[in-house]
């Protein structure tokens, strides 16, 4: 098997396991951003394939769930999902693969680097989130600078506080589980 034929088939592979954890979610009572695992894919595949791989491998899986295969959360999908209360996460999960796959490339994998790294990614996607959520929170009322700026808190509340240990937690699964692949994937001449 060829290079690319590889590179291709690892992408689609990181890709796929993007598409069967996303939808897996626990909805949240007092927030309508649902715990997900998304981000732990998202972790799993910029730690086994690197930052451009990584990072393609969920533009695929965002391209999927827009063009209607039920992929996000709950089984959803389609432009209507990326224009809701979590669009600006789906937005920020690019970020998390970008930063996150650049901390591990560039330091090879180590723990700190890539735990700061994947922290670093989240912090941008919860603000990426947490600013369209709080900009879908106005949309009810008149779409004032001030009603805004007074949603935010809320957003933050709502998108963020509850998901911080979660989301500890899954980088430092995949920093686990993760290094174990990545070894075996590497040994295997596959990446």
């Amino acid at each position: 098997m060829n290079t690319k034929t590889k590179e291709l088939t690892l992408i689609g592979l990181m890709a796929a396991l993007t598409c069967i954890a996303g939808p897996l979610s626990l909805p949240l009572p007092f927030s309508p951003v649902p715990i997900s695992l998304t981000n732990l894919a998202i972790y799993f595949s910029v730690y086994i394939l690197g930052m451009k791989r990584g990072t393609i491998s969920y533009l695929v899986y965002l391209l999927l769930g827009l063009v209607g295969l039920p992929v996000f959360s709950a089984f959803t999908s389609g432009p209507a999902k990326l224009f809701g209360p979590t669009g600006g996460y789906l937005i920020g999960f690019i970020f998390i693969a970008l930063i996150s796959g650049y901390c591990v490339d560039r330091w090879n994998g180590r723990f700190v680097a890539s735990f700061l790294g994947m922290a670093a990614g989240t912090a941008v996607c919860y603000l990426f989130g947490t600013v369209w959520l709080a900009y879908q929170m106005t949309l009810g009322a008149s779409a004032s600078q001030s009603s805004f700026v007074q949603a935010l808190p809320a957003a933050f509340a709502a998108g963020v506080l509850p998901f911080i240990i979660g989301d500890l937690a899954k980088m430092v699964i995949t920093l686990l589980v993760g290094s174990q692949v990545r070894v075996r994937v590497t040994k295997a001449a596959l990446n």
